[in-house]
């Protein structure tokens, strides 16, 4: 940084640097100031480019922590950027090039220390950075007339809503949001939750909080428009009548903005420009799902998870609740749209998992589309891939399918919706498929990966809840689905028979010891929990549908000895009635019909048999019907998984793991 820096490891030895880290007072005034925030150094974007910025930037940072409180240096730069601010908007609309780019480079450098300085020091000490002034003779090095955080706090905000993006402004405002997810940092190397300090108390109490739903409503639209970083030639284009100014800031410039592209050509950061070639709309959204996990506050609710809660629809045209102080109307289809594309990354399957369960307005919007598989082919391609996916994401994925199952008329709907060539599910061919076979099969394929891989009783449960919510819809399953439905349950039986004689030969083997016993009968007691529910859904879809399902009276039929050891198990008798009923009824028709049957004739057999079977035949049973509920105290399970976002995701942002104390480096 500074006026002929280019390269990181040009920084220390920098003048201007020297003189900003030094024992001596620099007045605001000075024309240093202009220089100093004149620099053409590359802002890194990759990760490997941050990290060396970081190291490069820790001794010098360490310098300012030492003499900022004799020169109120670090203070001189906030302001000079304050000032540089409230021009802003006016530079954008004159189309002020220059004066937006200076304002940009003296925020990135406060951002570089500030990484620095929260790493260092608590955030009282933080606090008192901002209030060291330069001392004139005979003054003292502090005053108490204003809060330079605050100040520095609100107008981030202010930047962010009140700045249009357009080229020239992509940079700062990609600068701000980063900086303000810095400054939550302090998270990240505490082990418990923060639910105080002074950057929580202003951003949630102070001058910020009028802004709140700007700000959410500003995020979600830099989420929704997906805004590539726009190309160096957009940027400080030579002009003629430009004089001085104009020729020095598009000489300096290029190299800057060259990788503001976030890699553009010839940069090393190239490579991570195809992971990630969105920064603004990345950052945002981790900025978003930080604000809106910051905890209840002890007499006030989090007012950006208010503001996330109670958002309409831009067609919505009732009157605003005075009850919602920090409501806001936005594009329900834009945003439907981004979310649908977006799924590849955790923080989209968890922003979707946010509106889904806490936003009643938006959840009734996605479940009224008639393109829902749009939605729910995305997240099917999240389970499917379970293997290369962390837990936190499965549990998203799968927790937002179960709580699309709680209604009735998706539930219908996906059995409507006829799927072509689903080219991301290799195990079969699936050349015509309906949305609800597709959802089954890969859950299904999501318990099994399950029970021979992590063994997570949760993911069973979510699995088998989404399953059960479904059964009593189930329609036309196609044929494979049916089978697996029996394989499960087959493989099911299978390991309950293994878990059952390990469970006996430890018993005689001990012969009074039985210290083994309570591990086997643990997971006798899983594996039975597990056969119950699948025996349920089983049971659901011939109660409540059974004509419009012969392929799984096929299945059932095809593998009906499975059944035969649970029929007097004391816990399964009861649910076994109806489906010995289903086998007997069935089989009776198959054997009336003659010996050697083609599968056409057994399915012609099963087809008028359906319409045949007297519906008061099955017992009834209550209805399966599951509801996501969160846990108690849901921060300490998502503060962590989205500052693990942060922290893997974050554009231009390198954290060492030494320190990190929020979570295991290998939870992220």
């Amino acid at each position: 940084m500074g006026a002929n820096t280019s390269h990181i490891s040009d920084l220390s030895d920098n003048p201007s640097l020297r003189a900003l880290m030094g024992t001596e007072s620099i007045s605001e005034n000075d024309p240093f100031w202009n220089q100093l925030i004149s620099f053409t150094f590359i802002s890194p974007t990759s990760s490997g480019d941050s990290k060396l910025l970081e190291e490069a930037v820790i001794p010098l940072a360490k310098i300012l922590i030492e003499n900022n409180p004799r020169t109120g240096n670090f203070g001189a730069l906030v302001r000079i950027f304050l000032g540089r601010t409230k021009e802003l908007k006016i530079s954008t609309e004159c189309q002020d090039q220059l004066f937006i780019w200076q304002a940009h480079n003296a925020l990135f450098m406060i951002r570089c220390l500030l990484k620095v300085f929260i790493r260092e020091m608590s955030e009282e000490e933080l606090h008192l950075q901002f209030s060291y002034q330069e001392r004139a003779p005979g003054s003292c090095g502090e005053t108490g007339s204003e809060d330079l955080l605050e100040e520095l706090l609100s107008n981030l905000i202010h930047l962010i809503v009140e700045v249009p993006l357009l080229d020239i402004t992509y940079s700062i405002l990609f600068e701000a949001v980063t900086t303000l997810l810095v400054f939550f940092s302090y998270q990240l190397f505490h082990k418990d939750i923060l639910r105080d300090g002074l950057i929580y108390q202003h951003i949630m109490k102070g001058r910020c909080l009028s802004l709140t739903s700007r700000l959410v409503k500003t995020l979600l639209y830099n989420f929704i428009r997906q805004e590539k970083c726009p190309p160096p030639t957009h940027i400080f284009e030579p002009k003629a009548e430009g004089g001085l100014l104009y020729g020095l800031a598009s000489g300096v410039a290029s190299g800057l903005w060259s990788v503001f592209t976030l890699g553009g050509a010839g940069s090393k950061a190239g490579i991570d420009q195809e992971h990630n070639p969105l920064p603004l709309s990345n950052q945002s959204l981790l900025l978003l799902l930080v604000l809106a996990n910051l905890t209840d506050g002890p007499d006030w609710p989090n007012p950006y998870r208010q503001a996330i809660t109670c958002f309409r629809n831009t067609q919505d045209t009732s009157s605003l609740s005075v009850e919602q102080p920090h409501t806001f109307q936005i594009n329900f289809n834009s945003l439907y749209t981004a979310l649908c594309e977006q799924q590849r990354s955790d923080q989209a399957t968890l922003l979707l998992y946010t509106l889904l369960h806490q936003n009643t307005n938006m959840r009734t919007y996605m479940l009224s589309r008639t393109d829902m598989d749009n939605l729910v082919l995305p997240i099917l391609e999240i389970l499917y891939h379970v293997e290369d996916r962390n837990s936190h994401h499965v549990y998203m994925a799968l927790i937002i399918l179960l709580i699309l199952t709680e209604d009735d008329a998706f539930n219908r709907s996906i059995h409507e919706v006829i799927l072509k060539n689903v080219s991301w599910y290799t195990e079969r061919t699936l050349t015509e498929i309906s949305l609800g076979s597709l959802l089954i099969l890969v859950v299904i394929r999501t318990i099994q990966f399950n029970m021979t891989r992590t063994r997570d009783k949760y993911l069973h449960t979510n699995c088998l809840a989404a399953l059960a919510n479904m059964s009593a819809q189930f329609r036309c399953l196609h044929q494979y689905a049916a089978q697996r439905i029996i394989s499960l349950f087959a493989l099911l039986s299978k390991k309950h028979n293994k878990v059952l004689e390990q469970a006996t030969q430890s018993l005689r083997g001990r012969q009074g010891d039985n210290t083994a016993l309570p591990d086997y009968a643990q997971d006798l007691n899983v594996i039975e929990e597990v056969i119950r529910m699948m025996l349920e859904i089983i049971n659901s879809c011939l109660s409540n549908s059974l004509h419009h399902n012969p392929n799984l009276v096929y299945a059932l039929l095809y593998k009906r000895e499975l059944f035969e050891q649970f029929r007097t198990h004391p816990s399964f008798q009861d649910i076994m009635q109806n489906l010995d009923t289903v086998i007997g009824f069935f089989s009776q028709r198959l054997e009336q019909a003659g010996s050697d049957l083609s599968v056409e004739r057994v399915q012609e057999v099963i087809m008028k048999g359906a319409q045949a079977l007297p519906t008061d035949r099955l017992k009834k049973f209550p209805e399966l019907k599951f509801k996501y509920v969160e846990e108690d105290q849901p921060e300490d399970f998502f503060i962590p998984y989205v500052w693990s976002l942060v922290f893997n995701s974050g554009v231009g942002l390198h954290w060492s793991p030494h320190g990190i104390e929020l979570f295991s480096m290998d939870s992220g």
